[in-house]
């Protein structure tokens, strides 16, 4: 694994081969779905089951594109006991964290006769997309979804590929889904579900939002439809950054950072430190554990792309280097990880302390692991409650309260030459 001594030189070019991963530097694929989109907008239902037999190689039709209850039960007969349990537990973890997010309407009142407020009103329909085809993945389903049921939701959807051998929704995804609180589940997926969910087709209703992560083909689809529906984000590889130093575990550090990089071919891993004895020893683990791990090709290929080892002069600068990735997820493995934290303006989710690996936050602990990624953490939050609600402003004034400012509102419109508006206030004082 590359271990490089940052300048900064070295710090710019890294950040250029990590912003390769943007969904901003995959335009070769927009005029392909920008057809899918316009197709399922004009034919409905008819696109939706061409592309899903085209790309998946399954025929589907008003009748089974819905999971029925009868494959709902087929499902919990089919997962273990003990991992519905686990979901179960994870499940409780998660809303129990995202209750504390709820927020509340409120209104001050004054004596002169004004009130002031603001309304929180839940979406009504929100529609989840969640990953399928190669394998299942029932956190996707409770992070997703839990935010927007606490929030309030009146309808949740969720489209999913089904597997292409059986043509069924995978059994965990439906128990993660049922357990989570979603009330229906279609067997589509890619940029055509997304279409679906945005426009609406003859058998599945328009939603007010999509969340879900998925390929490029659904990233850039949720990025197209933003503005016909509204989006979470728009989910980038997976990456990890670690900050670390003289009294980090190298064997700790080495399996956090395979962790991510066994996601994908664009996944990142990185560790940040100002000890170069720390370095070496966290390579030499990385090179001990990768031959004997499943996804060991693809490991290979994330760390020889966009895996880094940096070693920075101070821990100061090392912090520097971290506000500037902005990763996704952030370990910090130092003498004083709280400390440490304070200075820390920029990352998805934060970890803290040898004993708080980033998987942790991918299944169990609470907070959502829908995060923002490619350095946009820098202006975007985790999934959250937030982002299955409205917030409306109250405005009222009675007439004694208006008469105290009218003639500094009428004078304001008439400064932008706003004479309607200006009009609007005086009337009520002729």
């Amino acid at each position: 694994m590359r271990i490089v001594r940052l300048n900064e030189e070295s710090k710019k070019d890294i950040l250029t081969n990590l912003l390769k991963r943007s969904t901003n530097q995959y335009g070769q694929y927009q005029e392909t779905v920008d057809s899918i989109l316009k197709d399922v907008k004009e034919n409905g239902d008819k696109a939706v089951f061409d592309y899903t037999l085209k790309f998946d190689n399954i025929s589907l039709n008003t009748e089974n594109i819905l999971v029925t209850e009868e494959e709902v039960k087929e499902a919990y007969n089919e997962v273990d006991d003990a991992l519905i349990s686990i979901i179960r537990k994870a499940l409780k973890n998660i809303k129990e964290y995202h209750e504390k997010q709820i927020r509340y309407s409120w209104f001050d009142s004054k004596p002169d006769g004004t009130i002031l407020g603001q309304k929180i009103t839940p979406l009504e329909r929100v529609g989840v997309y969640v990953p399928g085809g190669k394998a299942a993945y029932p956190s996707s389903v409770l992070m997703n979804v839990v935010p927007a049921v606490v929030a309030g939701v009146d309808k949740i959807i969720m489209t999913t590929p089904a597997d292409k051998t059986t043509g069924k929704v995978y059994p965990t995804t439906i128990v993660a889904a049922k357990e989570a609180g979603v009330d229906e589940i279609y067997k589509i997926g890619g940029a055509q579900a997304i279409a679906a969910m945005a426009y609406g087709t003859e058998t599945i209703k328009k939603v007010d939002k999509i969340v879900g992560p998925g390929n490029i083909f659904v990233a850039l689809a949720k990025k197209t439809v933003f503005g016909e529906v509204g989006i979470d984000s728009i989910a980038g590889p997976s990456e990890i950054l670690v900050l670390a130093d003289e009294t980090a575990n190298p064997r700790y550090v080495a399996a956090d950072m395979l962790s991510q990089a066994e996601h994908d071919e664009l996944a990142s891993a990185i560790c940040v430190t100002d000890s170069e004895s720390l370095a070496e020893k966290i390579n030499d683990e990385i090179e001990g554990f990768v031959p004997n791990l499943s996804r060991k090709d693809i490991i290979r290929a994330s760390l020889d792309n966009f895996g880094y080892i940096l070693i920075c002069d101070t821990k100061e600068d090392a912090i520097d280097v971290v506000n500037c990735i902005a990763s996704e997820h952030l370990e910090i493995v130092t003498k004083n990880p709280f400390e440490d934290m304070t200075k820390v303006k920029n990352a998805g989710a934060i970890f803290l302390g040898s004993y708080s690996s980033e998987p942790l936050g991918d299944y169990f602990a609470g907070p959502n692991h829908v995060l923002p990624t490619n350095g946009t953490a820098k202006f975007f939050s985790p999934l959250s409650v937030d982002e299955f609600i409205k917030k409306s402003s109250i405005i009222s004034y009675s007439k004694n309260a208006l008469e105290l400012i009218h003639e500094d509102i009428e004078a304001f419109a008439k400064a932008e030459k706003l004479t309607a508006h200006a009009n609007s206030i005086a009337v009520r004082f002729e």
